[in-house]
């Protein structure tokens, strides 16, 4: 198939990777696995073994009631608990070919809504955010993911003012930013490099 680059001829690209039929039931569970791999579970409580402070058997065996070895024990107030929670896990598991499978879907579906644009590279001539103002007027787009296969110092510095604005490389793209992305601007080395990397 073909893609559009502005300004430019049109690029021949590989059909497995930006013709993919669309899958809601993989982008769904590959971007859920992707967001609860940065979640962490918050409550933990502590057993006798993970409280501080002395083992020391406090009285003696016998003559005195109930026998105890320690302080830490869960019947006593400031013990450790007896069946102590622990941080709970969020992590799904998503192997390599749901991952791959999962963008290729994304990008295909971008791309028969008109949402992703081919450029022949991001070039700003100064870290000034009114030059990449000028870039976003020059495409018609108000929020944009840019991509490129090497980000500048420049691209990025005049980009990170102006909000619903991204500029990421390759290895930056992620499921859960390309599901929330108005649209997606690539330059040509990017497309190559995004092939190369799906199929």
């Amino acid at each position: 198939m073909e893609l559009n680059v502005v300004g430019g001829s049109p690029m021949q690209v590989s059909e497995v990777v930006f013709n993919r039929p669309y899958s809601e039931a993989l982008i769904h569970q590959v971007v859920t696995a992707y967001r609860n791999a940065g979640r962490s579970g918050t409550k933990a409580q502590k057993t006798r073994s993970q409280m501080s402070g002395t083992t020391k058997k406090f009285k003696k065996q016998k003559g005195g009631g109930a026998r105890h070895g320690d302080y830490r024990a869960p019947i006593f107030v400031g013990g450790g608990r007896a069946f102590a929670a622990s941080p709970r896990s969020f992590a799904q598991k998503v192997n390599r070919k749901m991952y791959r499978g999962a963008m290729q879907a994304i990008l295909s579906e971008l791309i028969r809504q008109d949402r992703v644009k081919v450029i022949s590279a991001l070039e700003i001539a100064a870290p000034k955010t009114k030059h990449f103002m000028a870039k976003l007027a020059e495409l018609g787009v108000s929020s944009a993911t840019f991509v490129a296969a090497e980000v500048s110092e420049a691209s990025y510095l005049a980009a990170r003012n102006i909000p619903h604005v991204h500029v990421v490389d390759v290895h930056g793209l992620n499921p859960a930013s390309l599901v929330g992305t108005h649209n997606l601007v690539l330059t040509v080395d990017a497309v190559k490099k995004i092939e190369e990397w799906l199929s």
